[in-house]
């Protein structure tokens, strides 16, 4: 059988590009692209001359099954998102899943991921975290934070600039206004910027100054001796009106 390889590519300095990276890119027999226009330019860039086939979350269920024929023939395919690496809040997940089902090797290289720099950089606690993505945007919203306002790891969510004022005053909320966290933006590009402060600090300060570029934001844990002692006035409010609502 061939061999799946997930191939991460930079989030923004195109110098993040590893050797290896580059080299199986060239050798891969297919290269599976999330959008073959934005891969296409990576590609143009490192002279790498190779057939890119689309692959996004809007056609994996249907082309998985094919690729797996592929590598099941013997043939070598790489797949690669936007910007990243794949099956992070990107398409991926579900071919991997299948092709290891299928007894196919899956190798995932090591290589750039917006992540891991923004908690790095944070100064906050590092050695256990917790990594949430985008949060639901309606259903599901407020019962999620409600749950990880007693999470006691560290916590990593992705934002839209657009929506990002709006999700930290909600994240103030429910965590409280004094719940340390940092705000990463433009990972790896000209424009890098981390804010630091308190939830409140960090909202204010966009809402003066609007953000741009891709979003990380990391989050301090609930402090364990606090947890179990008093929940946050959002929790305490919507516990008491769905008591309400019951005895209506």
């Amino acid at each position: 059988m061939g061999i799946l390889y997930i191939v991460p590519t930079p989030v923004g300095n195109m110098e993040d590009m590893t050797f290896r990276a580059i080299r199986i890119l060239r050798e891969a027999d297919l290269v599976l692209a999330e959008d073959t226009r934005t891969s296409g330019i990576l590609l143009k860039h490192y002279d790498i001359r190779n057939h890119l086939v689309s692959h996004h979350k809007f056609n994996e269920h249907g082309t998985s099954a094919s690729v797996v024929s592929r590598l099941q023939a013997g043939q070598t395919v790489a797949l690669i998102s936007d910007a990243g690496t794949p099956g992070i809040s990107d398409p991926g997940f579900f071919l991997v899943r299948e092709a290891v089902r299928a007894g196919i090797e899956v190798q995932c290289l090591p290589g750039a991921t917006a992540f891991v720099p923004a908690l790095v950089a944070s100064g906050l606690p590092c050695d256990r975290f917790c990594f949430e993505g985008f949060l639901p945007q309606k259903k599901g919203r407020q019962t999620r934070l409600e749950a990880l306002s007693r999470e006691p790891r560290t916590m990593i969510f992705y934002e839209s600039p657009y929506r990002l004022v709006k999700t930290l005053r909600q994240l103030a909320e429910f965590f409280g206004p004094d719940r340390q966290a940092s705000v990463c933006r433009e990972i790896s590009k000209v424009h890098e910027e981390s804010v630091r402060g308190t939830l409140t600090e960090v909202a204010d300060h966009f809402t003066e100054t609007e953000p741009r570029g891709e979003i990380v934001i990391i989050v301090a844990g609930a402090d364990p001796k606090n947890i179990a002692v008093e929940e946050p006035s959002a929790v305490r409010s919507s516990r008491k009106e769905r008591k309400t609502n019951k005895t209506e």
